[in-house]
């Protein structure tokens, strides 16, 4: 079960981010793991005009729809997270699952499309343990060459601004995670065309907040 040849898979940042900044990040980092069943945050999000690609847990409750958990997941067991719908999604198509206490899980690469809600397959999943990655050139502002220049005290306030605003329904796009680094604020969301970058570079200034996308573009080549 693989992508087709012709399509060039962008790996999402933000996993290879988590492991490049640990321990050197200034402040801590912030998970915003949903309750089964709920959003990580109030509104919806950016679609995406084409095909994109993505790592994380699909989960589904008990004959409920399917969710696609980009975000933090509680280690317990059964696992808890919360993300939006998968549609086209099939146990019986995939390999790797594994149920508790009527709960199905596993880890997976997806492709398909994104409308702002919901995440709709439009090639197989691939287990994790399975998948091989193609290359991709990662986030510039992770190399400590293109280091910010915002102190991790303004870093920090700015993430109490963000956690806060999830926290009262206010924030205008789900926010996945968090994390102070690089003298940036990395904030991870589910998908980004630019329009929230350019919301952030507004509210707190350019080169302050650095969002980085959990669904990326699959580039054709």
């Amino acid at each position: 079960m693989r992508p087709s040849r012709h399509a060039r898979i962008a790996i999402p940042t933000f996993a290879v981010c988590a492991v490049i900044l640990a321990g050197c990040a200034g402040g801590p980092s912030v998970d915003q793991p949903g309750a089964p069943g709920d959003r990580v945050a109030a509104g919806n999000g950016i679609a995406a005009a084409g095909e994109v690609s993505g790592q994380g847990t699909v989960l589904q409750i008990n004959g409920q729809t399917p969710q696609l958990c980009l975000g933090a997941v509680a280690e317990s067991y059964p696992p808890q997270c919360g993300g939006p719908e998968i549609i086209e999604w099939d146990w019986d198509a995939v390999d790797l699952e594994e149920t508790a206490n009527e709960v199905t899980w596993g880890t997976y690469a997806v492709f398909g499309t994104w409308d702002g809600t919901r995440f709709t397959l439009t090639q197989p999943a691939v287990p994790l343990a399975l998948y091989d990655p193609m290359p991709f050139d990662p986030d510039p502002r992770i190399d400590p060459a293109n280091a910010g220049d915002n102190p991790d005290e303004t870093l920090i306030s700015v993430q109490d601004d963000l956690t806060e605003s999830i926290n009262n329904g206010s924030a205008p796009w789900p926010i996945l995670s968090s994390m102070p680094a690089n003298g940036y604020l990395f904030v991870t969301v589910e998908y980004d065309d630019g329009t929230i970058q350019a919301y952030y570079d507004g509210l707190y200034g350019p080169d302050t907040v650095a969002i980085q996308s959990a669904l990326r573009d699959v580039v054709e080549g």
